[in-house]
């Protein structure tokens, strides 16, 4: 069996130090993403790796929660997985043009107010894979949990040709 050559954009993350993942099973009832005219929208993903979140709980600072600075590196690995999805249902990365919309929840207490930087980790990471495609409208939303106890969770909305 011959291993085609990566696309432009996976070869871009490996140049950045990742690899993309197996989409990643969806936990319930719903599919990874689903294409409607020349858009994809990604479900949820959480920042899994190998199936397992690296981390789990509230996003904050003190002892037992997880800190601001690591849940942004899970908006990342999220962010990697909705790219995944993404490339399961339009078979090439190289066919987005655009990252039209990022949206990111971040589980934490009241007092948690820092979302925004969180999510950051989503759309840095976005902006150095596709450049000036990668620059999105956005929400970063704080919710009290996630799924699975999970920090973080990123959908996205991706347009291609």
């Amino acid at each position: 069996m011959t291993h085609s050559p990566l696309s432009k954009i996976e070869q871009r993350l490996v140049e950045l130090g990742h690899t993309l993942p197996a989409v990643a099973k969806p936990v319930a009832a719903y599919v990874p993403a689903v294409v409607t005219g020349n858009l994809v929208f990604t479900s949820g993903q959480l920042p899994f790796v190998d199936g397992a979140l690296p981390a789990v709980g509230k996003v904050g600072d003190g002892a037992g929660l997880v800190s601001p600075a690591e849940a942004k590196k899970l908006a990342q690995l999220s962010a990697l997985n909705a790219l995944a999805a993404v490339k399961s249902v339009i078979g090439d990365l190289d066919r987005v043009v655009r990252i039209v919309k990022v949206v990111g929840f971040v589980a934490g207490g009241p007092e948690f107010t820092g979302q925004p930087g969180v999510i950051n980790g989503a759309s840095e990471f976005l902006g150095e894979v596709f450049g000036e495609a990668g620059i999105h409208a956005r929400s970063a939303v704080g919710v009290p949990s996630l799924p699975l106890d999970s920090p973080v969770e990123i959908e996205l909305i991706a347009e291609f040709r």
